[in-house]
């Protein structure tokens, strides 16, 4: 079109912003938004996309995958893992560090950033690991370059770099704290479970898993955490939260004022011990899938605000390595792109009292601006508004489908949501201006590292829970 203003147009949308749903469109120019639209404002663009009356949010971030890049690409491959986030109307991830070699220092970040160049539709960015005896390369680590440094108090089959030493765990805490770099955690005690596993033996099965992988484990780990984020002020996000104990034991925290958050995941929020036993070893996860009672305590965690990001802990393992015996088989499941539709029919489901576009503005809270407050993304992603990078997603909320192996883009080429109904469909997926998802067919690999924030600011107030408002 000659003589556009903005190189594209969103028209007649319903723009989830903020804590309220806007009627009209988003103009784009150079991948930012540049103007938010009103309902019958004309703007002359090179492409216009008419969402038709249909919701667009801000793109989704996943701030918990492993994309296997580098040394498990048999399980999954980056091209692979950011198609299907892409389908799934994620548009920023962040890679935990345990892969092959583990990224534990900053050559390495750096390292696993040339090799994921080019091969993208979803900006990207890095949770640095660190390995026993070697906490002291944090030291060359500045903020920025990585959204976390991430501690496995326990550990697996692709978790090996355990930190349970009582001194380094203190110099880790401490370091972080000075260096005002936010840690993450896999909080289950190493101890306590392998106490467990001393007394009562390996697990066969899926029944005995959880009793020799016990929620104890994870409440153990939050405590020994707290004593030393009291110690030290250490900012800390807990990852994967499992269980009642755990919600409870952080939700006095972050009362209390301490510098701590948390995440579940859309496994944890679905699935409960009984709901997952005929998935056997598809649904063998580290922690365990709990009880009703703490699936139930964690949608209220939504409902009370106090729940930052879900995340899809997106680590998937081949069919052939899930079909080895119980003992044998790794823990984990592949999830990026299921994580929008699980969410959206969870709360449907879960939180029946929510309306619509409650349920609306919830995902954008728990998957864009939860995340992006807490990871420093704030600045480019996580919502709509003007200067902000052009992430958007265009969904049709009420699309009832079910998922079937052909769907499945992840090299793994499984889903423990296969056969399931769903409920909630991304229609179209832009990164940066660019459409890289249109109802089943993919745009160009354009995704890049992402810059993240340099301080990380006094953003608590806003990261205990939602950054706008509860829910009830």
């Amino acid at each position: 079109m000659s003589g556009a203003a903005y190189d594209l147009v969103i028209a007649n949308a319903r723009i989830v912003y903020r804590d309220r749903i806007l009627n009209g469109g988003i103009a784009i120019q150079d991948g930012k938004i540049a103007k938010l639209l009103h309902q019958n404002e004309a703007a002359a663009a090179e492409l216009v996309i008419d969402a038709e009356g249909r919701y667009v949010l801000p793109g989704l971030i996943d701030s918990h995958v492993h994309f296997r890049t580098p040394g498990y690409e048999h399980k999954e491959n980056w091209h692979s893992a950011s198609k299907a986030a892409a389908a799934g109307g994620v548009t920023t991830v962040l890679d935990m560090p345990n892969t092959n070699p583990y990224t534990d220092t900053v050559d390495r970040l750096r390292q696993k950033a040339a090799l994921v160049h080019g091969q993208s539709y979803v900006d990207y960015g890095f949770h640095i690991g660190v390995a026993p005896g070697k906490a002291g390369a944090l030291q060359a680590l500045t903020r920025g370059e990585a959204a976390s440094i991430k501690l496995f108090l326990t550990g697996h089959r692709t978790a090996k770099h355990i930190i349970d030493d009582e001194a380094e765990l203190d110099y880790i805490f401490r370091l972080a704290a000075d260096k005002s770099i936010l840690l993450t955690l896999h909080a289950e005690d190493d101890f306590v479970l392998r106490l467990f596993r001393q007394s009562r033996g390996e697990p066969a099965n899926l029944t005995d898993y959880e009793a020799a992988y016990p929620r104890i484990g994870a409440i153990a780990a939050v405590a020994r955490a707290l004593r030393l984020v009291r110690k030290y002020g250490t900012s800390v996000h807990v990852l994967h939260v499992s269980s009642a104990e755990e919600a409870d034991l952080l939700d006095a925290a972050s009362a209390g004022g301490y510098p701590v958050t948390y995440e579940t995941t859309a496994h944890q929020l679905w699935f409960d011990h009984a709901s997952a036993q005929p998935l056997g070893t598809k649904v063998k996860l580290s922690p365990a899938i709990r009880e009703p009672r703490d699936r139930d305590r964690l949608w209220q965690s939504i409902v009370r605000g106090t729940l930052t990001a879900v995340g899809s802990d997106h680590a998937p393992h081949s069919s052939e390595e899930k079909s080895f015996e119980f003992h044998d088989a790794p823990p984990g499941l592949p999830g990026v792109q299921e994580l929008l539709p699980a969410l959206l029919t969870g709360l449907k489901r879960h939180l029946p009292e929510l309306t619509r576009e409650e349920r609306l503005l919830a995902v954008a809270r728990l998957l864009a601006a939860g995340p992006a407050v807490r990871f420093g993304l704030d600045h480019r992603k996580g919502s709509i508004e003007a200067g902000l990078d052009a992430d958007l997603l265009i969904i049709d909320d009420e699309k009832k489908w079910t998922l079937t192996g052909d769907r499945v883009l992840s090299a793994s080429g499984w889903s423990a949501y296969e056969g399931l109904e769903l409920e909630g469909e991304a229609l179209v997926t832009i990164v940066r201006g660019q459409v890289v998802y249109d109802r089943g067919q993919f745009g160009e690999e354009i995704g890049q590292r992402i810059t993240l924030r340099r301080e990380l600011a006094d953003v608590f107030q806003r990261t205990a829970g939602s950054p706008y408002r509860v829910l009830a």
